[in-house]
């Protein structure tokens, strides 16, 4: 629930309070810790998070939200918390993104009470006032009351289903709608189809296109009564309506209205919703496998109960309750992307447009790799092991159907947003992790097949320079494209090292180190470089250009996660990295410089709002200055996140800026996301207890570290000190106790 029950906090604290006499624990040893109740699904639904505050369950198909009807970068997940209106309900959102897509199946109940509408880009759409003070949310369950109605609308859901329970008031034209051609947004219908089959039973499909180009959703609504008659409509234009006969509509726009009777104060109609990517049949088979129960509060019980079973795998204790909040809130949306994509039976619709079957995995998909594989698919290394080779199988399957490995995938399409090859250190960390469960040969051939890919994002001129040239078109980003595919091609060294393939690891070592051609020991900063291999002149570091993926120079310096030493050696020494370092976090922009919308949470020219500085405190590690590092760490966790509705500092990005937190909180992360490393931080918490994703535990201590004293000495493992500020995965994951003096 939104709110902390002050019991159960009081019950997270009990390890500090030291003088309990024995009768008073036991008085309390048997009351269970609930962490879903520390959760606040509202956050990053204002600001720049984008966040969505809806019923779903972990990677669930299914992300049943509120949509408040307007479209806008604000409302890229459907919902902003400053609105005040509600359209309906639809089934599918993207969690924290920068895209504005999906919104597929919207229901919205009705009756007489009110006609309220806006219009938005030309289309007329009913709506509802709502306050805060009546909507509620925890993991696994929405509700709000629908002021104009006076309807009590709530929600849950399943892997695969969204549960629907509205309570109408006494009226003589209470109705529920299945609007189809509702579109948000870069999204929009391509086709339509709705078919009434019974008097409770409908199904259909919606085919968009938007941000991913080519989208199916099919799906079944089943009613709890019976609906007393209907109407299937052509929404052709703003509110121009055609009512068509028959029990069967097909056009880019429909929609279909459901009339029930309510004679009584409290009426209660539930609607379940199964979807599936590949065909009706698929639906009807995902519903009845997950959800064939009337019993709304049992399957609300089991979503929260597989919330819990994730949220205890982290179990943290503190006396500072918004840590907790902020903490538990942030294992919550680790979880809610990448989302299921295959049916119960395995059939879903592939990046080549075909349906296929997956076979003994679990089809993944909505990978937002270029945010995800620097913290996500690490933590899920880590606790959420089982889950891995599912992903990475995952991506084998688009690597079958295009040639290629994902980029930027979602509902069975390659959107190609962002820059990289990011799919290999996702696997080449899970390899050097031990990680069984998928064809590693295949997994090579994918990874260097995308790397030899000269159609790819510049990659031609990647492969013959060295570098990506310099252009003036919108998004070039040259500079940030050469280090992210540098690093990329460091994983695939290491991978050929390992499995013998000399030749191979020779040539993409060699271009792991490319970074060495868009550095500038003039300005001792990356450069984009012309096609003759001239460096561009008028070049500040600070200014945000087309040359830079969101971000500038600054932010850009540090992205040689390969090759720290490297790094530090071409400017100098490690003096001179320092001075930079230093310089990073206290050179903050002047009042009249113009910052993008990516750049928030700045600490100096560092923007914790975008993934490109996400390592770069942990950095004073490596030349000897811990104790700087952990003092900014400690302060991005301190100043970056809130348990609030503006408590994400930048766009959320399915999961990596929880992960971050998530990490640094128990004092690790890994500044080189592909080499199964993590690298020494300073922890939140004075005591955690991780479940490791093989069956051992991890504890964590830091029984003196504090706001006034975040900095940390000497760590030991199991009683051993560790040597460099690095602790290996695999000797992590042995289990026993990390503790940080």
């Amino acid at each position: 629930m939104i709110k902390l029950r002050s019991a159960l906090l009081a019950l997270l604290i009990l390890p500090f309070l030291g003088a309990c006499t024995s009768s008073e624990k036991e008085q309390t040893s048997s009351k269970k810790v609930r962490y879903t109740d520390y959760v606040n699904p509202f956050v990053g639904t204002d600001g720049p998070g984008n966040t969505y505050p809806g019923a779903t369950v972990p990677h669930g198909m299914v992300q049943l939200s509120p949509d408040n009807g307007y479209g806008g970068w604000d409302r890229i997940a459907g919902y902003f918390w400053p609105d005040s209106t509600i359209a309906g309900f639809s089934h599918t959102h993207l969690s924290g993104t920068g895209a504005g897509d999906l919104y597929d199946i919207l229901v919205m109940p009705f009756n007489s009470k009110s006609d309220r509408t806006i219009t938005e880009n030309g289309n007329v759409r009913p709506v509802s006032l709502f306050s805060h003070d009546q909507e509620e949310a925890e993991p696994g369950y929405y509700a709000v009351d629908l002021l104009d109605y006076d309807i009590h609308a709530e929600m849950t859901a399943t892997s695969r289903t969204g549960f629907h329970k509205y309570t109408f008031p006494k009226d003589d034209k209470s109705q529920i709608y299945i609007n189809l051609g509702y579109a948000l947004n870069w999204d929009g219908p391509t086709d339509t189809y709705l078919k009434v089959i019974d008097n409770q039973t409908v199904v259909g499909y919606r085919f968009s296109s938007g941000w991913a180009p080519v989208q199916k959703e099919y799906f079944v609504a089943k009613f709890s009564v019976p609906f007393t008659s209907y109407q299937l409509v052509n929404s052709v234009k703003g509110n121009d309506m055609k009512v068509v006969e028959g029990n069967e509509i097909q056009a880019l726009k429909t929609r279909g209205y459901f009339n029930f009777d309510t004679p009584n104060d409290k009426n209660e109609v539930l609607v379940k919703v199964a979807l599936s990517s590949s065909s009706i049949e698929g639906a009807q088979k995902n519903l009845a496998a997950e959800n064939t129960t009337w019993d709304f509060d049992q399957v609300r019980k089991d979503a929260s109960d597989t919330w819990e079973t994730e949220l205890e795998k982290i179990k943290v204790s503190s006396m500072n309750e918004e840590h907790l909040k902020v903490f538990y809130t942030a294992m919550y949306q680790s979880l809610l992307a990448p989302t299921l994509h295959s049916d119960v039976d395995g059939a879903y619709k592939g990046a080549d447009q075909k349906n296929h079957v997956a076979k003994g995995y679990k089809k993944y998909d909505t990978f937002s790799l270029w945010d995800t594989y620097r913290a996500v698919h690490p933590l899920y290394t880590m606790i959420h092991t089982q889950r891995v080779p599912d992903m990475i199988n995952s991506f084998l399957s688009q690597y079958d159907e295009t040639g290629l490995l994902p980029v930027w995938s979602m509902k069975g399409n390659e959107t190609n947003m962002m820059i990289g090859y990011h799919a290999v250190p996702v696997i080449t960390d899970a390899y050097f992790k031990g990680i069984k469960g998928f064809d590693v040969e295949k997994a090579y051939e994918a990874c260097k097949a995308s790397a030899m890919n000269e159609k790819g994002d510049a990659m031609a001129d990647y492969i013959k320079l060295g570098y990506v040239p310099l252009n003036f078109d919108h998004e070039n980003w040259s500079v940030s494209k050469t280090l992210e595919y540098a690093y990329d091609d460091w994983c695939i060294a290491e991978f050929a090292k390992a499995l013998g393939k000399e030749d191979d690891y020779k040539y993409f070592a060699k271009r792991a180190e490319n970074w060495r051609h868009v550095y500038d020991e003039e300005s001792s900063f990356m450069r984009p470089k012309d096609r003759k291999g001239d460096f561009i002149k008028d070049f500040l570091p600070k200014d945000y250009t087309d040359h830079f993926c969101e971000s500038n120079a600054w932010q850009y310096f540090f992205y040689v996660p390969q090759n720290i030493e490297g790094l530090i050696d071409a400017m100098g020494g490690a003096d001179r990295f320092e001075q930079r370092l230093d310089s990073m976090f206290t050179y903050y922009p002047a009042p009249e410089d113009e910052l993008p919308i990516f750049s928030t949470g700045m600490i100096g020219q560092y923007a914790h709002g975008n993934e490109p500085s996400h390592h770069v405190a942990y950095l004073y590690n490596y030349i000897n200055k811990p104790e700087k590092g952990q003092k900014l760490i400690r302060e991005i966790m301190n100043t970056q996140y809130k348990s609030t509705p503006d408590g994400v500092c930048g766009n959320e990005d399915c999961g990596q800026m929880s992960s971050w937190f998530i990490l640094s909180s128990i004092g690790i992360y890994p500044v080189n996301p592909g080499n199964a490393m993590y690298d020494l931080g300073t922890p939140l918490f004075n005591n955690a207890t991780v479940q490791l994703g093989n069956g051992n535990t991890l504890k964590i201590v830091a029984k003196t570290v504090s706001d006034a004293k975040p900095t940390v000495k000497k760590v030991l493992f199991n009683g051993e000190e560790i040597k460099g500020w690095k602790i290996s995965h695999n000797e992590l994951m042995k289990g026993g106790t990390l503790e940080f003096i």
